[in-house]
């Protein structure tokens, strides 16, 4: 069940109310006593509580003070986190709705702190035997804000439907959710949304050549699957289009490299590159944006079997590259290589990869940001790095220098596809740069797309991360930004 935001124009004295501000000299008056403003007032300033909440028998009201923040992103992100702290408050307290108004005329702010609250109470159900008794029970938000125009906030409930889709499929087990099954989750967004899609099955793959994909796949008794996303309005602003590469592996065993311990634990995971780009995908086509769009999505299991792709074996690439196979458990790349191959078609203006891709990015950053690489593109990761900004959704570039790519010479074929023990996250890059000649931005994931517990407005489980930035990004296209 998605959380909907709604605006409003008034609201009534049995509504539960939320008040959000920086100062309390903005409160409105009538609504507290004398008491109460002391009261807040003194807890306010002088022990620093930054929430109130008051039961009125027929209604609660909630006070929600605001740190200032000079900065926007910052500032915005405040109100996201304020927000999802009262979405737990809510469904304690068993609300069905909120109206959250906004005292400071700060209509962006306030979108922002209904963002959070939405993205928190996001929940995955599908397979609780008494999922109706879990479920939360807030599923309304109202904004009582004077200057907030309708259009923001029905983008603002595609962005939230999209991430939450995003999550839908990072949390779904691979026992439903193999290639073939991913597929037809895509197809459906696609056919929900009005973007063409089309679905290349094992035959095509293998008469394209696309042997990346087709080596991590032959461990699997799944065929694999190369889903292609596209959304082109009439008024499409751009003559070439953007290209936006998910990886798609639905589940990761490490192949012969097998996994050891808990790390296979939340391997189900590994496709949320993939799942990002469809959901992107599905927003942008939802919202009728004039921009070009197209996703492409590869997608297979990497299991052991008895015709595994093993460590030696060269493997000949979509482009005719032959790569020297270091380590069963980089496979991400070998499906990532074969599409941003095949982007090459389109001619495109810009192509940006996401995939949960190596160990070595989340160990640089951890889980804030997202590590990011250009190649022939710094004004346009200038502009992705801001959108970044924007949703909070940071990037932290990383080099691309040629220096990298004397790890991954190889003596017996064109390239190894793993470099040594440092610098993976760059040299797994440097490795997908060889099979790109356009302007090319690399997305590696693998830190923020899956979260062990609740992290700020991020639930347990898959995160959506690179939906809000990907969109926000085209969203700034179409604003001229």
């Amino acid at each position: 069940m998605q959380t909907i935001i709604h605006k409003t124009s008034a609201y009534s004295d049995t509504d539960n109310l939320v008040l959000v501000l920086t100062e309390i000299k903005n409160m409105k008056s009538g609504l507290f006593s004398e008491q109460e403003l002391d009261y807040m007032k003194e807890y306010h300033s002088k022990h620093k509580k930054n929430f109130f909440s008051f039961n009125r028998m027929v209604n609660w009201v909630f006070v929600v003070f605001v740190e200032k923040e000079s900065e926007k992103s910052t500032r915005l992100e405040s109100y996201r986190l304020e927000g999802s702290k009262l979405q737990s408050i809510a469904n304690g307290h068993k609300l069905n709705s909120l109206v959250v108004a906004d005292l400071e005329n700060k209509p962006e702010e306030i979108l922002a702190f209904a963002e959070g609250i939405a993205l928190k109470n996001y929940q995955f159900l599908k397979y609780k035997s008494k999922a109706v008794e879990k479920l939360n029970s807030l599923n309304a938000i109202y904004l009582f804000s004077e200057n907030l125009g309708n259009d923001l906030v029905d983008v603002m409930n595609i962005i939230i439907d999209s991430t939450s889709q995003c999550r839908n499929l990072v949390n779904e087990p691979v026992a439903f959710l193999n290639a073939v099954q991913f597929s037809q989750e895509m197809g459906s967004l696609a056919q929900q949304s009005g973007c063409k899609v089309e679905v290349l099955n094992k035959k095509k793959i293998e008469s394209l050549k696309m042997g990346g994909l087709l080596a991590v796949n032959k461990g699997s008794v799944d065929p694999p699957t190369f889903t292609i996303m596209e959304w082109k309005p009439e008024n499409a602003q751009n003559n070439k289009p953007y290209v936006f590469v998910g990886k798609g592996v639905v589940y990761d065993t490490g192949g012969m490299n097998i996994k050891t311990g808990s790390s296979m634990n939340d391997m189900k995971m590994d496709m949320a590159g993939g799942a990002a780009v469809a959901s992107t995908l599905y927003a942008i086509s939802r919202a009728k944006l004039p921009v070009h769009v197209i996703g492409l999505i590869p997608a297979t299991d990497n299991r052991t079997h008895g015709n595994a792709y093993v460590n030696g074996d060269i493997i000949s690439m979509h482009d005719g590259t032959k790569v020297e196979v270091i380590n069963t458990d980089a496979e991400g790349r070998m499906l990532l290589a074969d599409a941003l191959s095949y982007a090459k078609k389109y001619n495109p203006e810009l192509v940006i990869d996401v995939a949960t891709l190596t160990g070595s990015a989340m160990r640089a950053i951890g889980t804030y940001g997202i590590v990011a690489m250009q190649c022939k593109a710094v004004n346009e990761f200038k502009k992705l790095a801001k959108s970044g900004e924007n949703v909070y959704e940071r990037l932290v570039e990383f080099p691309m220098w040629k220096e990298y790519r004397e790890d991954l010479n190889s003596d017996i074929a064109d390239i190894k596809h793993l470099g040594g023990a440092n610098a993976g996250a760059i040299t797994a890059a440097k490795f997908l740069e060889h099979f790109t000649d356009y302007p090319y931005i690399h997305l590696d994931i693998a830190g923020p797309a899956y979260f062990e517990k609740t992290t700020k407005y991020y639930p347990t489980g898959g995160s959506g991360v690179a939906v809000r930035l990907l969109f926000n990004f085209i969203w700034n296209k179409v604003a001229g930004n």
